[in-house]
């Protein structure tokens, strides 16, 4: 009996080694090496088979009607903000987070949303239709248009979407999915790859928006993410501390939209519940906040959202001081206060520097570099900043301030919450009737925010 070949796959990047290792020389991964038979190619020919239909002429760019209005409101302004303004049809969106985020939750109460007007096709692999049912109650959600469908095999869910087509499908979670086309186990990087591909595939063909729930690894990626990233149209990500209120749901790709959107929730007894202005949670008391403690605003998309920053800075106990980030990046905050300790004169060889945005909010607009840097001058000063300000600026290598994007709107937010004097790069002209105090180097910023 001829034996079929085999390879070892990684299970977080999906790179394919002929022999196993320890180590995956493609990610640096450690024992992610998983033996998996290698499909043929009669299996590779049956891809698809029973669900595509029949190959189409190409059509003239110009003879192509576009679905711009088409788009599937979600019942959550927060989410069809993420999503670019609502579920484009045909479209496969993945959403990660940790367990217990609210994935399940986020879906089920789009599921009751759209369930008021069309079909809506839930797919249970982790739980029971009674366990379903039980969340429904908790959310509030009834509707006989709403189908919950316990199942695993991709097939036999293939073909019940092209027998309902529903207006939104669920699946999950996707790790749970397994098609005949991979021998693998469910889970593997094989099934996922070729249980997203034919999903993929249905959603296209039947122009049925698919959201796939994905597990994530110990380090907050989803798993297999080179794998499905590259084959979905969406992927967003549900953050957020299981102790505190707030989640926040992050696009990281998206062929419809930004990617620079954010929406925030508040997760409540009774279900996730949209937050209008989300600077009132990131900000909370800046009209008398302490010493190492600044705002600054950000940019989500096209919508400003005030963050409040803090940094402590204090002798260190070790022989290294120590540079801890959170919500910011770790070789950002050591750049900055390497620009600090040069141009600015501030002695940190021996001081440990904490920093923090507030409410759980991850930061990589360049826009907020002044307000980190004012955070840590104020904690090592032990002075607070002057009262309703906020600071806006990128920072160069040389200590010089540069103008950044969308002042004028950032201001605007700021002005709308009491901030009525605001830091920002020379040029800077006073809009919005907040005074605007002009900073060309941080060596000035000790003396302009105290």
């Amino acid at each position: 009996m001829k034996k079929s070949k085999t390879v070892f796959v990684c299970q977080n990047c999906g790179a394919r080694q002929p022999k196993w290792a320890g180590r995956c020389p493609d990610c640096d991964g450690w024992n992610t090496l998983v033996e998996e038979a290698v499909r043929t190619e009669t299996a590779r020919d049956r891809r698809g088979a029973g669900i595509s239909a029949e190959s189409g002429k190409p059509t003239p760019l110009t003879a192509i009607t576009s679905d711009r209005g088409l788009r599937i409101p979600t019942g959550m302004s927060e989410l069809d903000r993420v999503l670019g303004g609502g579920v484009v049809p045909g479209s496969l969106v993945l959403i990660g987070g940790d367990p217990g985020i609210g994935k399940s939750t986020l879906l089920l109460q789009l599921c009751g949303h759209v369930s008021r007007t069309g079909t809506v096709l839930y797919v249970s692999g982790e739980e029971s239709a009674g366990q379903i049912k039980m969340r429904a109650e908790r959310l509030g959600v009834r509707s006989d248009s709403l189908l919950v469908y316990p199942e695993t095999n991709v097939e036999a869910i293939c073909a019940k979407i092209l027998e309902l087509r529903p207006a939104v499908v669920v699946i999950d979670s996707v790790q749970t999915m397994f098609t005949d086309l991979a021998p693998s186990a469910p889970g593997s990087v094989g099934q996922l790859r070729e249980s997203a591909a034919v999903l993929m595939q249905v959603a296209k063909k039947s122009d049925v928006p698919v959201f796939l729930v994905g597990h994530v690894t110990k380090d907050g990626a989803i798993a297999g993410p080179r794998v499905l990233e590259h084959i979905v149209d969406a992927v967003l990500y549900f953050e957020g501390d299981r102790d505190h209120f707030f989640r926040i749901l992050r696009s990281v790709k998206n062929r419809f939209g930004s990617t620079h959107e954010v929406g925030v929730f508040e997760m409540r007894e009774s279900g996730l519940v949209d937050v209008a202005n989300p600077s009132e949670i990131f900000v909370s008391h800046h009209g008398d906040a302490p010493s190492g403690s600044v705002v600054t605003s950000v940019l989500s998309g096209a919508r400003p959202i005030l963050v409040e920053i803090q940094a402590l800075v204090t002798s260190t106990s070790f022989g290294n001081p120590r540079r801890t980030a959170v919500g910011f990046d770790y070789n950002r905050l050591a750049l900055l206060a390497a620009i600090l300790q040069k141009r600015a004169g501030l002695v940190l060889d021996a001081e440990d520097v904490y920093v923090s945005a507030a409410g759980g909010m991850r930061i990589d607009d360049p826009g907020a570099d002044l307000a980190l840097c004012a955070a840590i001058v104020g904690s090592f000063r032990n002075r607070p900043a002057r009262k309703n300000s906020m600071f806006i600026g990128e920072v160069g290598l040389g200590g010089e301030i540069r103008p950044v994007s969308s002042l004028s709107l950032r201001v605007k937010e700021a002005a709308r919450m009491g901030i009525s004097l605001v830091f920002a790069p020379r040029g800077s002209a006073a809009v919005f009737g907040a005074e605007i105090c002009e900073i060309g180097h941080v060596g000035d910023l000790s003396d302009a925010m105290f």
